[in-house]
């Protein structure tokens, strides 16, 4: 993208902001109060496709406090909802949308844009939309300009109150945090210490079990003295959940949400 192109895409981003600040939709409701994050939706028990819609939406029945969806950007920059660099054997970064959709998930749907998977998660008011954005193999420049749209079509759709974000991507993320800085952002890829975070301006850490569990045992409270909040993922183990659970983790991200909330209940 060129330095004109992306002058003119941030004041649209500006433009769009101070609108929301006087258009954002409310809630009128109550997110759900629970430490459960659903990764890539709640797909196993029912063997849904993950980052499907019909995986968004067991995550929202089921009540999880939030649900994680993964996006890359394709060559026409449309942002689209898929965990790898492939869909179905496509490469998306350098696919257009339309190419994308010569195949189909399982259940016979398209590959979701983040546009209509965020609608969609709007539509409810319990469970928050956990926006993972995936660093470009292309480059550092292409992650910043899907940081850019991502947070322009946030703000377009008014769904800041439904969304968080989260970024391997440490450039990636403070780009939000400029764009955006009452955004909760968090940081995924585990090497930076609570106190550069949070001086840095995110809103948690959200880091690998084992990051906290084997090599930075002492991070997770640290990073809840300074405020931070803390989600932990991939969390599918039950002793693991109970041991998190004990730390006082905010949120735990898990492939097997039934099983947390199991957990919960016995408590």
């Amino acid at each position: 993208m060129n330095n004109s192109a992306r002058i003119i895409l941030i004041l649209a981003i500006m433009a769009i902001s101070h609108v929301s600040c006087t258009t954002r939709r409310t809630t009128g409701g109550q997110f759900a109060n629970n430490p459960v994050i659903a990764h890539r939706g709640a797909w196993k028990t029912k063997g849904l496709p993950q980052n499907s819609i019909a995986a968004l939406h067991e995550a929202i029945r089921l009540g999880c406090a939030g649900t994680e969806f993964d996006v890359h950007l394709t060559q026409d920059d449309v942002l689209v909802v898929n965990h790898d660099a492939d869909f179905l054997g496509i490469d998306v970064a350098t696919s257009t949308y339309e190419e994308l959709l010569a195949k189909k998930l399982p259940n016979g749907e398209s590959i979701p844009t983040a546009r209509d998977y965020l609608l969609e998660g709007m539509k409810q008011q319990k469970t928050k939309l956990i926006f993972e954005l995936k660093t470009s193999r292309l480059g550092k420049e292409r992650t910043k300009y899907s940081a850019d749209l991502a947070v322009a079509l946030v703000k377009e759709l008014g769904a800041e109150q439904w969304v968080e974000y989260i970024m391997f991507d440490y450039d990636g993320a403070k780009r939000i945090i400029e764009l955006d800085p009452d955004a909760k952002v968090w940081y995924l890829n585990g090497d930076v210490a609570p106190q550069q975070a949070k001086a840095d301006g995110f809103f948690g850490l959200d880091y690998h079990f084992t990051v906290f569990r084997d090599k930075q045992p002492t991070w997770l409270q640290e990073a809840k003295r300074l405020g931070l909040a803390v989600n932990v993922w991939t969390v599918n183990d039950r002793a693991e959940m109970v041991r998190l659970l004990d730390q006082k983790a905010e949120f735990i991200t898990t492939d097997e949400p039934e099983l947390l909330f199991e957990v919960l209940s016995e408590r």
